[in-house]
């Protein structure tokens, strides 16, 4: 069975032209999301494809990016397609994973993406060695101020007002200020 995907990212946006070429590329059955963003791939239509399709079956779609994105989440897809023996076809990219051409196709963009994820990895790690040398705090800011768990500390040891009562005069969960006030006795500095 050959199974059609158009999606498009607006509501004011058509399917027609997706629609048309879908069928005319011999697609039996085809599903669509209209007002779909394509960087997530929970979306109901896609799902309902995907449920629909059986091994040596092929999913089409009109170009590439209709079926999202991510480079990353487009090789997963593409991954699940292959474990359950479906053929994938991009009409505009002229992409066909029953050909020995576009299963090549595939690997070279399983290998960029790859390779793309390698790179931000190693880029994102070289600006925090960066920042760290700087002597940049790194993580999220503290939510409370030093002066905030050392008054804290003070008045529930003088038995004042509860742990319950300060978390809830400070804004935080009382987890997080016997975090604090734990770290602060640690460490006359903090953490």
């Amino acid at each position: 069975m050959i199974i059609g995907y158009a999606r498009v990212s607006t509501e004011e946006q058509k399917l027609d032209l997706q629609i048309q070429a879908l069928h005319q590329a011999g697609c039996e059955r085809i599903f669509t999301d209209h007002g779909q963003s394509g960087a997530d791939f929970e979306r109901c239509g896609l799902e309902e494809a995907m449920k629909t399709l059986k091994s040596c079956d092929v999913l089409v779609v009109w170009r590439l990016d209709r079926l999202g994105r991510s480079l990353a989440g487009l090789v997963g897809l593409m991954d699940e397609l292959g474990k359950r023996g479906i053929h994938f076809r991009s009409l505009m990219e002229n992409i066909d994973t029953a050909s020995s051409g576009g299963r090549l196709m595939f690997h070279l963009m399983a290998a960029l993406a790859e390779f793309e994820r390698s790179i931000i990895s190693e880029r994102t790690k070289a600006g925090l060695e960066v920042a760290k040398r700087r002597g940049r705090r790194l993580g999220r800011p503290k939510v409370l101020t030093s002066e905030q768990v050392t008054e804290a500390h003070d008045v529930i040891a003088r038995g004042v007002s509860t742990m319950d009562e300060i978390a809830a005069r400070l804004s935080v969960s009382k987890r997080t200020l016997r975090r604090h006030i734990d770290c602060w006795k640690m460490s006359a500095t903090g953490c």
